[in-house]
Parts: C-alpha cells; sequence; structure tokens
C-alpha cells in the first residue's frame, strides 16, 4: 500500500483483541486529587478501551520488562487492575498521579491541564515504553508495537503540482485525528473538511521536484490505513488565547471510514463509540471534565470523578464532547 514493510515485528497483530476478553461489572470511580479531573476522566477512557485494557489485565507486560525506573505501561497495568478488581466505590489514581511530570515535564501538580493533551502525552509514553528506548527504528516498525497497533494508523498526504500535474505521496503515522470544527456541525462533516484538497499558492508555495520551482499545488490528506481504535479530538480551544469553541457537533454511535480513506470505495470501515470526554467550562484550562464510557458488560456510564452513575445512549450522544473514541 506505498508504506514500506517494518524491519522488525514488535507485537503479533493476531494477539490484539478488540473485543473484552472478559465481561465483568464496572470498575471504580476517582477521586478528585485537586484539580485532576483531565487526568481522571481520560484515564476511564484508556481502561475503559478494550484491546488496551485486555493487554494490561493479561500481565504480559509487566511480566517482562525490565525497566528500572519509569514505566508508562507498568503504571497504566496497575491502574487498571485497581480500578478494575477493587471492592471500593472510588480509588485514587496515586499511581499516575505521582508520574504525572514523567509523563510530560510541563504538567503541573494542582493546576487543570488540558485533556487532549494529556491523553497524548500518556499513549505517547506507553508507546515508548514499548519501543525500550530503541527510538532507531524505522517509522514502519515503531508502528507495530502493541500501542501503536491499538491506537495507530498512517495518514497520506498527496501533493499534486498543479503546473505540471506531478504528484508527490507521503505516509505519516498517527495516534489521533484532530479535527477542525469550525466550518462543521458534525463529525461526518469535520472530517469532509479534514479530506478536503487544500491549496498551497503564495507565501505557501510548494517546491515542485519536476518543475525545479516554486508552483502553486494542491495538498490532500486521506487516512490511509485506519486504526482498531479511533480517537477523535474536536479543535474546541484556541491554541493561544485559550478561548472555547462552545458549539454543538453532532456524533453518531456508528461510524464509516470509508468516505475519508485513501480507497474510497469498498466494504466499509465501520466504527462503534465506546467513550466520550466532556468539558464544561469557558476555556481549557479551568472548567471540569468528565466522560462517558461503555464498560465490559455492554453499559454505558457517566464517570464524573469517584462518581459511575449509569445512563443511556440517548445522554450520551447528546453531549458537547471534545474528545471521541470509536473501536472497529
Amino acid at each position: 500500500d506505498g508504506i514500506a514493510p517494518p524491519q522488525r515485528m514488535h507485537f503479533p497483530p493476531k494477539k490484539i483483541s478488540v473485543a473484552w476478553r472478559q465481561r465483568q461489572s464496572v470498575g471504580a470511580g476517582l477521586r478528585n486529587l485537586g484539580n485532576t479531573c483531565f487526568l481522571n476522566s481520560v484515564l476511564q477512557c484508556l481502561t475503559y478501551t478494550p484491546p488496551l485494557a485486555n493487554y494490561l489485565l493479561s500481565g504480559e507486560h509487566s511480566q517482562s520488562c525490565r525497566e528500572q525506573g519509569f514505566c508508562m505501561l507498568c503504571t497504566m497495568e496497575a491502574h487498571v487492575k485497581h480500578v478494575l478488581f477493587c471492592s471500593d466505590n472510588a480509588v485514587e489514581p496515586t499511581a499516575v498521579f505521582s508520574d504525572l511530570r514523567r509523563i510530560g515535564e510541563h504538567f503541573c501538580f494542582g493546576r487543570q491541564e488540558d485533556a487532549h493533551e494529556f491523553l497524548c502525552y500518556t499513549v505517547a509514553a506507553m508507546q515508548t515504553a514499548c519501543l525500550n528506548g530503541s527510538t532507531s527504528l524505522d517509522t514502519s516498525s515503531q508502528a507495530t508495537t502493541v500501542i501503536h497497533q491499538i491506537f495507530g494508523g498512517f495518514l497520506r498526504s498527496r501533493v499534486t503540482c498543479l503546473s505540471c500535474q506531478a504528484v508527490s505521496e507521503s505516509y505519516e503515522a498517527f495516534l489521533d485525528i484532530p479535527l477542525e470544527i469550525k466550518a462543521a456541525s458534525s463529525v461526518p462533516g469535520a472530517l469532509e473538511e479534514f479530506v478536503r484538497p487544500e491549496l498551497l499558492d503564495g507565501e505557501n508555495c510548494y517546491k515542485c521536484s519536476k518543475c525545479d520551482k516554486m508552483v502553486a499545488a494542491s495538498k490532500r490528506f486521506t487516512i490511509h490505513r485506519s486504526s482498531n481504535v479511533l480517537t477523535i479530538a474536536l479543535k474546541r480551544f484556541a491554541n493561544f488565547t485559550g478561548g472555547k469553541i462552545s458549539k454543538d457537533v453532532e456524533y453518531p454511535e456508528y461510524l464509516d471510514l470509508r468516505a475519508y480513506m485513501s480507497q474510497p470505495v469498498g466494504e466499509p470501515v465501520l466504527y462503534a463509540l465506546y467513550a466520550v470526554l466532556v468539558h464544561r467550562g469557558a476555556s481549557g484550562r479551568a472548567g471540569h471534565y468528565f466522560c462517558f464510557t461503555k464498560a465490559s458488560n455492554g453499559l454505558w456510564y457517566e464517570m464524573n470523578d469517584a462518581s459511575v452513575v449509569l445512563c443511556d445512549l440517548q445522554t450520551v450522544l447528546s453531549q458537547q464532547a471534545y474528545l471521541l473514541f470509536y473501536i472497529r
């Protein structure tokens, strides 16, 4: 499919199980340790990500881990086991919280952080743990870790020179897909924006290797290889001002990615929603985060710090979502 084959396989794809291996009742809530709702809501979404939970609960990682210091996978394994097998209604996420500065050195204890940023750093730290410090591997090999096979896929960027029509293609790995919502009222609409060709001209001209000069070009992203878990971040926060786009963006329970793929015709590429992370408030550094997750018993729960309450699908689908988690 255009992407170079990996030089080595980190984790066999057939061992990834996207369905829960064991059904159990819903786990504990997470106590707030002082502005930690961003951390709590992200952790609950990850805990109810079936392929990740299956892998962590198998204990496969901790049995073979030789890392003496900080290891995000060991930390997450301890956290998920604690939450799912504990008899208390709520627990303190101390294992993850105490590693906050190791997950991202700019994170501050006691300060509200951006939940999407915390998710990115947490998944990246798990990916680093899989690679065992060997970052010199080719991109394709890095994409064979258990974490990349759960959350990751590849985007294709295709640039077409508008002078000579020469086409240049490149591929980049992704662990989530951030979507602009200024012009969209739904997730399918935002995905259409995402794959819409962009004109590169004026200051953004493109250096065409065939014409050997700066030219106008058309650039288009498509999803080239889809992930097992699709994490969508709706870009509600302005990067610099921190202001928020507080509008409703509809998101479906089932999402077909086929129309946004490099190969837009063929069998549907179908995903089902299993977690929604919500932000209430005017800016990312303030306000409150909570989430809705689908437990292994097939029921939806609202998880708001220490509280875990059964809820219906209608409630789940009518939130002002910030992060959406879908599974194939």
